[in-house]
C-alpha cells in the first residue's frame, strides 16, 4: 500500500515539475530569454520525485524467487530431469554401410 502510494506522489510530482518548466521556458520565451537555467526548486521538486518514484518502485515489487539448483528441484521430479539422452553420438555410419562387400580371395 505505502508502495502505490509513493508512486502515485512521485507521478504526481514529476508531472507538476513538467509542467512548470514548460510554463517557465514560455515565460522566458515571451520575455527573449531563453538562455537561463531552471529555478532550483523545479529541479529540486524533479529529484524528490525520482526519489519516491525508486522507493514506491522497491516497496511494491515482490519478493525476489530463489533461484538455486535445489529450488529448482523442488518443483521437478528426477524423472523430468532424467528424460534426456544419456549419450549423443553424431558420427555416422554412412561409410560402412554404403559399402558393397567384397568376396574374400581364398
Amino acid at each position: 500500500m505505502l508502495g502505490r502510494l509513493l508512486l502515485t506522489i512521485a507521478t504526481v510530482a514529476l508531472f507538476h515539475a513538467a509542467f512548470s518548466t514548460y510554463e517557465q521556458l514560455s515565460h522566458w520565451k515571451a520575455l527573449g530569454k531563453p538562455e537561463k537555467s531552471l529555478p532550483s526548486s523545479i529541479v529540486f521538486e524533479s529529484l524528490v520525485a525520482l526519489f519516491l518514484g525508486i522507493t514506491g518502485a522497491c516497496l511494491k515489487a515482490p519478493a525476489l524467487k530463489e533461484i538455486t539448483w535445489a529450488s529448482e528441484m523442488k518443483t521437478r521430479t528426477i524423472d523430468d530431469m532424467d528424460a534426456r539422452m544419456g549419450f549423443a553420438n553424431f558420427v555416422t555410419r554412412g561409410k560402412v554401410l554404403g559399402r558393397e562387400e567384397r568376396p574374400s580371395s581364398s
